[in-house]
């Protein structure tokens, strides 16, 4: 394939996004399965965007805000912006401890794709207890069937970046709570 062919093949469409939603929620395993190995990131950045917007508007639509944008903005940066940071940790913890096994742009696919699948209902109040979970078995499969990592290497990499990012938080609280 040439590379016109693969930038082609990696445009985002709505019926990609569509597909994807279908395919991510019916059939998970099988969908990371065949996940094209030369795949890039607009198609998941376009999916992750596209439901971080759909997530923004559908979380303020329920609440009483006066600064409706700002909110919303900040909304789209944290669900846009976890998944960078979160692909970012995975990706550097997985070159750390076994070796780098995939490009960054196929894990921040997984990543992109698992999040913005749940993105379309963790707006609901008290459903990110069942999303977060969720995402996170997404990711998992996406790692193991989709990069072709053993199950104790995505557990490893998931834990591992997890306990950091939490970590960085508690670190954090003392400073925000001054």
């Amino acid at each position: 394939m040439t590379s016109m062919e693969a930038k082609q093949r990696d445009k985002f469409s709505l019926g990609f996004y569509v597909q994807t939603v279908f395919s991510i929620m019916g059939h998970p395993r099988r969908f990371f399965g065949e996940l094209p190995q030369s795949s890039g990131m607009t198609q998941a950045l376009g999916f992750l965007v596209l439901s971080a917007v759909f997530f923004s508007f559908a979380s303020l639509m329920s609440t009483d805000l006066q600064n409706f944008f700002v909110a919303g903005g900040i909304h789209m940066f944290n669900a846009v912006g976890m998944v960078f940071i979160l692909a970012g940790l995975g990706y550097v913890v997985m070159t750390l401890s076994i070796g780098r096994k995939v490009r960054f742009a196929r894990l921040f696919s997984i990543y992109a794709l698992s999040a913005g699948v749940t993105l379309l209902v963790s707006w609901v109040p008290y459903v990110a207890i069942f999303t977060e979970p969720w995402k996170w078995w997404l990711i998992g499969t996406g790692i193991t069937k989709g990069c072709g990592l053993k199950l104790k290497e995505a557990l490893l990499i998931m834990a591992i970046s997890l306990a950091i990012w939490i970590l960085f938080f508690w670190l954090l609280i003392p400073i925000i709570t001054r």
